[in-house]
Formats: structure tokens, sequence, C-alpha cells
């Protein structure tokens, strides 16, 4: 119990598990507080309180996305960003820096530093504050703490008077080396910030534009076998599409399975009255979070997996959270001790657990 409960046990578990770390709940924003809802089964159920917000009721703020046990904020009042660790509740304020138009929308993604657990670096994309037509990205790491260079690359442009940005609904997802957002206004899209080159591109959709980002029935997210992906939800048949490159280096959308959602959740379509809404996509564990009448339910399309997690009659803004946590001797984050492979320690049940 003294190896289980020590400081650093607690953070060689959680980096050691960061590959594959479970989703035990989500945050949700009800448009007047928001509060984490666990989606775990007892014994490994995060309490309800242990996470509280770190901003307080009223103020003005956008959830920005979570990843690697890090929620990342907007705190508009203050024309800053947020990032808040709820397990050892550290929290890291960024200004904004300069390049960026406030007038327009913007949004960002955080990711634990690679080979780092104790840093970060957030990507923050939005309209350049000197041509509108143009989106810009900077990288800011904790190493360092400062933004580097800014990074552009030329919007669509039409004479409607709305410029194209980076739509808020969905926070970004994260394939491989590269961050993705949707694209609103003037034009739809995907914008695409590569990591590695550093650099912003521009993918079509699938659909072109066809499908309204209102009713949440689009996401961005992880392909069958690996890659770019793209799913498409009209009424209750799913589209999921994948991104491919041919031999000569053309990309092209390639429509793969098409799932029948009441088949497979084994929906009453009669007492359906509105049809289901993507709320959002959780990435290590390649599931996507999915609001009907009967619940909220966590879907993995490649294998046709399912599972009832929360009961709510609301779609609300809900933001999967996939991490670590512990809880004084109690580590939650696997689903049982007897698997943890970071200490060689002996179970009740007398399974050696060996490093």
């Amino acid at each position: 119990r003294s190896l289980a409960s020590d400081p650093g046990f607690s953070r060689r578990f959680r980096a050691h598990h960061r590959r594959n770390p479970p989703l035990i709940g989500c945050l949700v924003y009800d448009f007047c507080q928001v509060r984490f809802q666990p989606t775990l089964e007892r014994p490994n159920r995060v309490p309800q309180s242990r996470f509280p917000f770190p901003i307080a009721a009223g103020g003005r703020f956008r959830i920005l996305g979570c990843r690697h046990g890090l929620v990342l904020i907007f705190h508009d009042s203050q024309k800053q960003l947020l990032v808040w660790d709820p397990v050892t509740r550290d929290q890291h304020s960024l200004d904004i820096p300069p390049g960026f138009n406030k007038k327009t929308l913007m949004n960002a993604a955080v990711r634990r530093a690679i080979g780092d657990f104790h840093h970060f670096q957030v990507v923050l994309v939005g309209n350049s504050d000197m041509q509108c037509t143009q989106a810009v990205a900077s990288v800011y790491s904790s190493s360092t703490r400062v933004w580097d260079k800014l990074i552009s690359t030329p919007l669509p442009s039409e004479n409607s008077g709305a410029p194209t940005m980076v739509y808020p609904g969905m926070p970004a997802v994260m394939v491989g080396d590269s961050f993705y957002w949707l694209l609103c206004g003037n034009s739809q899209g995907i914008l695409e910030f590569d990591l590695d080159k550093q650099s912003l591109a521009l993918i079509p959709m699938p659909m072109g534009n066809t499908a309204d980002m209102r009713d949440g029935n689009i996401w961005v997210m992880l392909a069958e076998g690996g890659g770019l992906g793209f799913v498409f939800l009209r009424g209750f048949l799913v589209q999921l599409w994948k991104r491919r490159t041919s031999c000569k280096g053309v990309a092209s959308w390639l429509l793969g399975r098409t799932v029948e959602l009441d088949k497979l959740l084994s929906l009453n379509l009669e007492k359906q009255i509105e049809c289901p809404r993507i709320l959002g996509f959780a990435e290590v564990n390649n599931v996507v979070l999915l609001w009907t009448l009967t619940g909220i339910f966590t879907v993995q399309f490649e294998l046709l997996h399912f599972k009832k997690v929360l009961e709510s009659k609301h779609w609300y803004s809900y933001y999967p959270f996939e991490g670590v946590y512990t809880m004084g001797a109690l580590v939650v984050g696997h689903m049982e001790l007897k698997h943890c492979t970071i200490c060689k320690l002996i179970s009740p049940d007398r399974h050696a657990i060996v490093m």
C-alpha cells in the first residue's frame, strides 16, 4: 500500500497507461455550469465531485477539448487559454500571441509533450489579424514558455461577407501527428495542422457542403485501419469515410461501411422522436459519443461495439475525458489493478503483477 500511494508511483502509473487510458467520464456543459459525469462502473468509478471546474459559474469561457489528461479552455473574459489538469489541479494560463484576429473564432488543441509527461504543447489556430482570408497557427511549449512563429495558409474566399473560420462546435481531433478542425462560415472544410512538418493545409469534406454542422451530425475521427476518417450521420444512417492517397500521390475520400443505428442500438423508432446526434469523439478508445432519447452511447464502429454510459434526455455539450486517476491508495484507470505492469505487486487473488 505504501508503494501504491507514493506520489512517484502515481506519476509513473499515469505516464505508463497514457498509451491506453480509459474513458473515465465527460465534462458536461449545460449552458449554466460545467460538471464532471463519470462513465466507469464501480469500483473504478470516479466520484462526480472530484473534478471541480476551475472557472466560476457565470464566467465567459469555451471548453476547447481534452487530451492526455489535460483540459484546454478559452477564457473569453480574459482572452487567455487555460490548460487544466483535473487530477493534479495544476493550471497554466497562456496569453493569445500577436497575429490572431480576436474578433473571429479561434480554436486550439493540447497534448502532452512526447517523452516528457511533465510538459505540454498547445496549438492555436484562427484567422490572421492582417488578412481574414488567411488561417494562422502557432505552437506553445511549456518547456520553453514561448509561442513559435506564425504559420499561415489561404482560406476559401467568396464575396459573401462572412469569413471562413474554425468551427467552435467540434474540438480538435488528433490523428497521427496532425490536428484537425472543421471550418465554417464562408466555406466548409477541414483544417489540418501537421506537428512534424509545422504546416497548415485545407482538406475538402467528403460530401461537400451538404452537411449541417449545427445538427451535430459530422465529425472528424480515426478511420478504420488508421488514418484520417470522417463520420456523417443522417437520420439513423451512419456513413464512415476514409482519406486515402493513391500511388500517384492523389488524395481522395473513400466511403467505407454504412451502419444502421436503429438496428445496431436496438432503438425503437416509434418512440425515438428525435434523431441521434454526435456529441464527441474519444481518440484513444476510438469511440464516438452518441446521443439518443434512450441515453448516451459510446460506439466503436470498427468492431461494432456499443455501450450505454449515461442517462440524458438533453444533448448538452459533452467533452470525453480519457485519463488515469489516482485516489489515495486506490488507482483508477485500469479495469483491474492486477493488470498494472509498473511495479511488482501481489494482488489479493494472488495474481502476480510483474514489471
